[in-house]
């Protein structure tokens, strides 16, 4: 599998016709898009579906969020053969958090077909009930590159029946260290199937990667657009030394209620936190020396509006997806224009603004000048001087988090909890919001003002004693 890529075939416009209807799809797949209401192809699915379903193989780059997961999702559900109960696609993804999306992801698209069996093989979870999933069958799995190479070297996984395998998010596995791991995985898959890159930059490592893994791939590129009236830039030249204080300032006059701040190493992420924490914000840092647990935790309080500032670093933050995200802090400028295009895009998802607010060195003013004439605009600068910082009253957010003991194991299920809260504890439906229910533990979102009587009045879940805990940023 040498052949080198073959130049872009899409910067390839996309097809007049957006319609699902105009893709050679089953009915039953047609019938469950019109279901979950996807009414058109979005640019990365325009562009690469045709070419997937054709059966080439595909390199294609796209931000996150553009529905590239439906893009390889029916591809692969469209070369299934539900009555063979064996492992016929195979998606490697970074994270643990990302297998999982794409897991739901795919079980919605697949849920017009009779029985498709999707698993998640992901590291930070026990092997034993994995590979008692696998003993039952399955026709897809997602995972990432560690646990695979597990399963595959204890003999768990058998991908002999295989026919589509799917990177997902390669340059992100590949900033992971995950490239000897791709490699190994990619050389026990059959030599006759279809491959699928999906990345959202192209580093020279994924060209490296197509050439040994990819047969002619065909290749898309869409350059990452973003509504100027949608997110709002600003430029603020600070000195080197003064910036973690001045993410205090911005988060000051803009108080917004959900800020991903990013910074250019795990030290800065740290250092910024301590400095926002005694200021009174509400902070939390993702970096790469969280444990999957910690990590998980760090998402599921940032996600349900319990934790104010999510400070990160490109690589840690890599395939998050958070709804209502209204302001992107670059603490640092970063070298690279398609990181920082990649950067600001988590703001201003659908209907909503964003602001995306980047403090500058004077020695920064160059990238600024290359991101701007990558972008085609004209960067607006402010003095922090400008800045009314009049309300010195600290972010709160309206939300907490408690954490009780007990999880998909017990049986337990969002609806039990909120019942819990809603019946015998007397709180409103209104006050409680997301709960996320894992294999060992739930994590409920509930109005602030109610926190620490939620976790007295919480004693029993289905009938059954519940420890419970407030969780602290």
């Amino acid at each position: 599998m040498s052949d080198a890529p073959t130049s872009p075939d899409a910067e390839l416009n996309a097809p007049a016709d957006l319609s699902f209807a105009s893709l050679p799809l089953s009915a039953g797949l047609l019938a469950t898009l019109a279901q979950l209401e996807y009414r058109s192809m979005t640019a990365i699915q325009a562009a690469s579906l045709p070419l997937a379903l054709a059966g080439h193989d595909l390199i294609a780059q796209g931000k996150t969020g553009s529905g590239k997961t439906a893009a390889f999702g029916l591809t692969l559900l469209s070369r299934l053969d539900p009555r063979r109960l064996e492992i016929q696609a195979l998606v490697l993804c970074p994270t643990r958090e990302l297998s999982e999306q794409v897991t739901q992801e795919l079980r919605r698209l697949a849920r017009g077909e009779e029985n498709v069996r999707i698993l998640t093989l992901c590291g930070g979870s026990p092997m034993k009930p994995q590979i008692t999933s696998l003993e039952n069958g399955a026709h897809i799995v997602v995972g990432t590159p560690g646990r695979l190479m597990d399963h595959l070297e204890r003999g768990s996984l058998s991908l002999a029946a295989l026919n589509t395998l799917v990177l997902d998010e390669a340059d992100r596995m590949l900033d992971m260290g995950f490239h000897d791991a791709i490699a190994w995985v990619a050389r026990r898959c059959p030599a006759e199937r279809q491959t699928l890159l999906f990345s959202a930059t192209y580093p020279p490592g994924i060209a490296e990667l197509a050439q040994r893994f990819l047969r002619q791939p065909k290749e898309v590129k869409l350059a990452e657009q973003h509504e100027g009236s949608k997110i709002r830039q600003r430029f603020y030249e600070v000195k080197h030394e003064e910036r973690l204080q001045a993410v205090c300032t911005l988060l000051k006059h803009y108080r917004p209620a959900s800020t991903l701040a990013f910074c250019n190493t795990k030290q800065q992420c740290r250092d910024l936190v301590q400095v926002l924490h005694g200021q009174g914000f509400s902070a939390l840092t993702l970096n790469g020396d969280l444990e999957q647990r910690e990590r998980d935790q760090v998402l599921i309080q940032f996600a349900n509006r319990s934790c104010s500032v999510l400070v990160a670093t490109d690589v840690a933050a890599r395939g998050l997806d958070i709804a209502q995200l209204e302001a992107v802090i670059n603490v640092d400028v970063t070298p690279d224009p398609e990181i920082y295009i990649h950067r600001i895009g988590r703001t201003g998802r659908g209907d909503e603004d964003g602001w995306a607010l980047s403090l500058c060195s004077p020695r920064d003013r160059r990238r600024v000048e290359t991101i701007a004439q990558m972008m085609g605009m004209e960067p607006e600068w402010h003095t922090l001087g400008s800045l009314q910082s009049g309300n010195e009253a600290p972010l709160v957010p309206p939300m907490a988090t408690l954490l009780l003991l007990g999880g998909r194991k017990d049986k337990l299920r969002p609806g039990d909890v909120l019942g819990a809260l809603t019946g015998e504890a007397g709180f409103a439906k209104e006050q409680v919001g997301k709960i996320t229910v894992t294999e060992q533990v739930t994590y409920v979102a509930v109005a602030r003002n109610i926190a620490r009587e939620a976790v007295r009045k919480l004693a029993k879940v289905k009938g059954k004693s519940v420890k419970t805990r407030l969780l602290e940023d």
